[in-house]
């Protein structure tokens, strides 16, 4: 009898199907459709002739056209806002992770006074938009001379990209153990030593982390070259969206084809690193 009583008031465990809760599914659907849904109709789109698209907006090539996307490919104006994208978005990176791991470095190690005044004013850059200094930003490259030209857009974007990275890397190198360092010390490694083969070794998460959200800001940047570059031989890829959809606003087929094949490669980017995005920011919240 006792055992029978017992068996009766153990609860039963509950049955896991392994679907979970079906409304979860349902939302996330319906939320990745949102999302998905416009870049889908933009890339199918670019297959369409503009016909097509004044019979039917909604519907799917019939048939198929691939002179769009062929032009836009064959451009020497896409591949050369494509190359000015690319140097800006590979030196605006190198800019960022240099900077950013060397001034967390003193930030995270180094006890001086007025240290956490200097995190608290890096953490309020974040707040601080880039379209309040666009004008005194302006001015101050114009005074430089560095109006239409790359560098003119790669400086501003390595400021504004380095509150962010310091905000990650900065739990990031406090993490790391101060018997480490005190063990180098001891192996009479300098700071600067220990910063090379030690700190970076040991920040690659952080710095994989904050080196693709500079790539792809700077990739995706907008105001700021609209404001500085004028000259089309200097077009990055999001103003020569522009300037190609003014151009050609009466051919929305061949619009549609040159804006998703700009897009392709932030999308591309993102989606092979994605994982190290997470990942990264997973161990700066641990730190």
């Amino acid at each position: 009898m006792a055992t029978i009583t017992a068996s009766r008031r153990r609860p039963r465990k509950r049955r896991d199907d392994g679907w979970g809760n079906p409304v979860v599914y349902l939302v996330a659907l319906l939320l990745i459709g949102l999302m998905i849904g416009p870049v889908l109709y933009i890339i199918i789109g670019g297959f369409r002739t503009n016909s097509q698209i004044t019979v039917n907006p909604a519907g799917l090539p019939d048939p198929w056209e691939f002179g769009n996307y062929s032009g836009v490919l064959t451009s020497d104006v896409f591949w050369r806002q494509v190359g000015n994208s690319a140097i800006v978005a590979v030196a605006t990176t190198v800019g960022v992770v240099t900077l950013g791991v060397m001034a967390s470095y003193v930030i995270a190690r180094y006890k001086f006074r007025g240290r956490g005044a200097l995190y608290a004013l890096f953490a309020a850059g974040l707040m601080f938009p880039i379209t309040v200094a666009i004008t005194p930003l302006y001015i101050l490259v114009k005074d430089l001379g560095l109006v239409n030209t790359l560098p003119g857009v790669i400086l501003p974007q390595i400021a504004f990209g380095l509150p962010t990275t310091i905000i990650i890397l900065v739990p990031f190198l406090r993490a790391i153990p101060k018997e480490i360092e005190e063990a180098a010390a001891i192996d009479r490694c300098s700071r600067l030593g220990f910063f090379w083969r030690m700190v970076l070794p040991l920040s690659v998460p952080g710095l994989i982390t904050t080196g693709i959200l500079a790539f792809i800001g700077s990739w995706n940047s907008y105001l700021l070259p609209l404001f500085l570059l004028n000259d089309q031989d200097t077009f990055t890829l999001p103003l020569g969206v522009q300037a190609f959809s003014s151009q050609y606003s009466v051919d929305t087929a061949k619009v549609l084809a040159f804006t998703s094949l700009s897009m392709i490669p932030a999308l591309l980017f993102f989606s092979l690193f994605e994982r190290r995005i997470v990942g990264g920011l997973t161990g700066a919240v641990k730190g």
